[in-house]
């Protein structure tokens, strides 16, 4: 549980071990004059934002390192403090001692998303841009650093500060109708307009909630299944897909047992690639344990790539096609350069894709990359849009669409305004806890957002 004390002044080592600069951030009402006080220079008086050379001095008035200090005065500083940077050498030890020092001088240690609790406390964030900034330090992509550095950058934000202009704007006819009770055929909202408002505000709330599926699947990376018989390639594919010798490759039948994972980025987005067991009969108890889980992962995953040596016959085509109704199916004339039936395969499967390869010479490898990622069908991400990739969020809209649903089957009954108002509440509510502006967030809902910070973030 993150210490929601702003009055302490805390610091923490803001860069992974191991590099060759360190920084420690320091944050709070004393983090100039703590800094001062192990500092061969005087960080008093200087202005704020500049950057001052200088020692780190211990105790015993020992030069512990040589440092470059940044001074950010209150409230130009990412936590909307007093803050400063002690910019030193990547040592474990001398980022320790400063460290030590720090907290001997008054300072405590920073908790995981501490400094970032501050930026939303002092609003320097809303809540929504403070998740972004764990997300973009998380991103492993092309795909999810620019969904994070749009959330950041107030996407949500802004998108729902559109609705929530047009709810208070319809929340506040209805209830000006309230002050008139008296005239009850009085209506300062007319119901057509209203309800076509209601209409553009829903769509707009459901837009946002069908951008969740690609979300997810950028944010966590779009599992795809390689499947097929023994003996067929799947173990050699997944190698040349990686570029590395990730599975063990054999003439023997059945030489993958267990569920091999590996992840690849394909055009800036993230792929899981399962290599599965081969499928055949078996009486051997842990390869049909194994082939077992291949059909498990073969319901999961988004995408199947079926691999073939051998043009299989009508009645292996219907089950695999109907086994992948509901995902991607990609179809692998393996082998191409002894077996080559892809025009058979085609005329088979006229509304599925299929791709000759060689896995093992890496012929058309290229192109079942390229097929892989089209299949994903990954909208194209502009540097405004809106991708929602938080459970959190997903499910305060979901509230929200329910809410506006009501109150367009409201206003088709003819419900007074005081009914309808009560549901554009509801959807107001929900939109705000998305940002954590405009209603009391629960100190467990910040410390369970915060905790999945680093420590110095």
């Amino acid at each position: 549980m993150i210490d929601i004390n702003n009055s302490d002044t805390i610091c923490a080592i803001a860069t992974a071990t191991g590099g060759a600069i360190g920084i420690i951030r320091v944050s709070g009402p004393d983090a100039i004059s703590v800094t001062d006080s192990i500092f061969s220079r005087n960080l008093l008086d200087v202005p704020a934002n500049t950057v001052n050379y200088g020692n780190i001095i211990d105790s015993r008035g020992q030069v512990v390192d040589e440092v470059l200090v940044s001074v950010f005065r209150c409230p130009h500083s990412y936590t909307g403090e007093d803050s400063t940077e002690i910019s030193c050498h990547g040592s474990a030890y001398i980022l320790a001692t400063v460290l030590r020092l720090l907290i001997d001088a008054g300072c405590r240690q920073a908790q995981p998303g501490e400094f970032t609790r501050r930026a939303f406390s002092n609003g320097k964030l809303d809540l929504s841009q403070a998740e972004a900034v764990a997300d973009l330090i998380s991103s492993t992509n092309e795909a999810t650093h620019r969904i994070a550095l749009g959330q950041l950058r107030g996407n949500i934000t802004t998108s729902l500060s559109r609705l929530r202009d047009q709810l208070l704007k319809m929340t506040s006819l209805l209830e000006l109708e309230l002050d008139f009770s008296d005239h009850e055929d009085l209506q300062f909202a007319d119901r057509s307009d209203l309800r076509q408002l209601a209409v553009l505000i829903d769509n707009h709330i459901i837009r946002m909630m069908d951008s969740f599926t690609s979300g997810q699947a950028i944010k966590k990376g779009i599992p795809v299944a390689i499947v097929g018989k023994t003996n067929v390639g799947k173990s050699t594919l997944l190698n040349s897909l990686l570029g590395e010798e990730r599975a063990i490759v054999s003439d023997v039948h059945g030489t993958t047992r267990d569920i091999i994972e590996d992840a690849i980025d394909i055009h800036g987005v993230t792929f899981r690639f399962i290599d599965t067991a081969g499928m055949r009969d078996t009486t051997d108890e842990i390869e049909r344990i194994g082939i077992s889980l291949a059909y498990r992962k073969l319901e999961e995953a988004a995408i199947v790539l079926w691999v073939v040596d051998e043009l299989p016959d009508a009645e292996d085509i219907r089950q695999m096609v109907q086994r992948c109704s509901d995902r991607k199916l990609i179809v692998i004339n393996n082998k191409i350069d002894r077996n080559n039936f892809v025009s058979s395969l085609q005329s088979a499967l006229v509304t599925t894709n299929v791709v000759g390869i060689s896995a093992r010479s890496g012929e058309n490898v290229t192109r079942l990359r390229d097929l892989i990622y089209e299949a994903a069908n990954i909208p194209s991400i502009a540097a405004n849009d809106v991708v929602v990739t938080s459970s959190r969020h997903y499910e305060a809209l979901r509230r929200g669409h329910e809410s506006m649903s009501r109150t367009i089957e409201g206003i088709d009954l003819g419900l007074s305004g005081d009914l309808l108002s009560e549901d554009l509440h509801l959807c107001l509510d929900a939109m705000a806890e998305i940002t954590g502006r405009g209603i009391i967030t629960s100190n467990e809902v910040l410390s369970n957002i915060f905790s999945h910070f680093c420590i110095g973030k």
